[in-house]
């Protein structure tokens, strides 16, 4: 079994933190869903590592407000702004072929959480599968060559513990005979999010890429936007107050996303899962047995008979032939 990787970072360290004396001057990162919230954190902490950042966001307007405000933070920051809607899978395949020259990291960060009716998009997949997992699985395997021309590219993906509220249904990914449940859709795409990490990194591990997946923590972002208004006060009544939910800010919550792409301590780590800076414990507990406090990472989630059989639905989902 392999070695559980531990780093010597506690909980509350911010992204900040984690990059200081990491140099990534020449590497080149892409960052999705970085206007905002953790996406914008992670892009400031690795700009000021010296790395050339691309903001992949659905709005221009905010993505050059989010540049910015990183320019106004990082002194010679290089930052480059584009739209990418990973929703739209033609999009997204467009977006890959324009894409010139290597890449380094691919940091699959932008997300959709639990909108409160179903909604599909325009290829008929329910819209938080689309948008967490598909629309990323379609930007990954277009950028492959970008990644593999580096010799030791990482892709991150953002996934959740909310993962741990559903596996994958390969039946009725799309909620057509199921009713529709945004808690599960959620977790249902989050599971989808570590598998395609556990299948990728087993798929190009020989071509240089290694791949992980990880855990932000809480925060109070704006993926909570179909919450309603007071959604972190009804939680912290539910868990018995705000001072026992481990809430982190947005530079804590991009710290663990740091870590997996610019630590040297992964330098050929992949297919594994992090929170709070460390590689999680599997579990086959259910998640609201630990409550607010709750971590690990579920056993089917890295199960790689699922990893696999995801990857061919998937490629079947974006009308490829499987390989």
């Amino acid at each position: 079994m392999a070695q559980r990787i531990i780093s010597d970072f506690p909980p509350s360290a911010t992204a900040e933190d984690v990059v200081s004396g990491i140099d990534m001057s020449g590497k080149r990162v892409l960052i999705t869903g970085a206007s905002s919230g953790i996406g914008l954190e992670t892009a400031r902490a690795l700009a000021a590592a010296g790395a050339e950042i691309t903001l992949a966001v659905r709005r221009k307007d905010a993505g050059v407000t989010a540049a910015e405000e990183i320019a106004d933070s990082v002194k010679g920051a290089r930052l480059d702004v584009a739209v990418l809607d990973l929703s739209k899978m033609r999009d997204v395949e467009d977006f890959a072929q324009a894409w010139d020259g290597p890449l380094h990291v691919l940091i699959n960060n932008a997300g959709i959480m639990a909108p409160p009716t179903r909604q599909v998009t325009e290829n008929g997949v329910e819209l938080q599968f689309a948008t967490n997992h598909l629309g990323h699985f379609a930007l990954a395997l277009g950028l492959h060559d970008a990644l593999a021309a580096t010799g030791d590219a990482r892709i991150v993906v953002v996934a959740s513990i909310g993962h741990r509220r559903s596996p994958v249904d390969f039946d009725d990914v799309n909620f057509e005979r199921r009713a529709y449940d945004p808690w599960v859709a959620y977790g249902q795409s989050k599971t989808a999010t570590i598998l395609f990490a556990v299948e990728a990194d087993t798929r190009w591990r020989n071509d240089g890429i290694t791949t992980n997946a990880l855990h932000p923590g809480g925060i109070n972002t704006r993926l909570d936007r179909f919450q309603g208004e007071g959604y972190h006060d009804r939680l912290n009544s539910q868990f018995g107050g705000a001072d026992q939910v481990p809430w982190k800010t947005p530079q804590q919550g991009a710290a663990t996303s740091v870590f997996v792409a610019a630590s040297p301590i992964l330098d050929g780590i992949g297919g594994r899962y992090f929170e709070d800076l460390n590689e999680s414990e599997p579990t086959s507990a259910p998640l609201s047995a630990a409550g607010a406090n709750a971590t690990g990472v579920a056993r089917y989630a890295l199960d790689p008979g699922n990893a696999s059989r995801l990857w061919e639905l998937s490629l079947g989902l974006l009308g490829k032939t499987p390989a």
